[in-house]
């Protein structure tokens, strides 16, 4: 992982329903991101969700992507 990157978290099954429901989503509504991306965690499979946190001057910005 490159220090410029954002960080990449994979979200585990009990996350992944917490964020469904508190946005009233399927996973499918979800952006993608394919699976040969190089900032993918290891050990992501198709249809992970992973959480993506961006730093914008002193604000934390959080971005959620499905794996495909």
């Amino acid at each position: 992982m490159h220090i410029l990157q954002p960080k990449h978290i994979k979200l585990k099954p009990e996350e992944v329903k917490q964020l469904t429901s508190k946005y009233n989503i399927s996973v499918s509504q979800l952006p993608k991101i394919k699976m040969t991306d190089p900032a993918i965690p290891e050990g992501s499979q198709i249809g992970d969700i992973i959480k993506i946190e961006r730093n914008f001057g002193d604000k934390l910005r959080v971005y959620f992507r499905v794996v495909v």
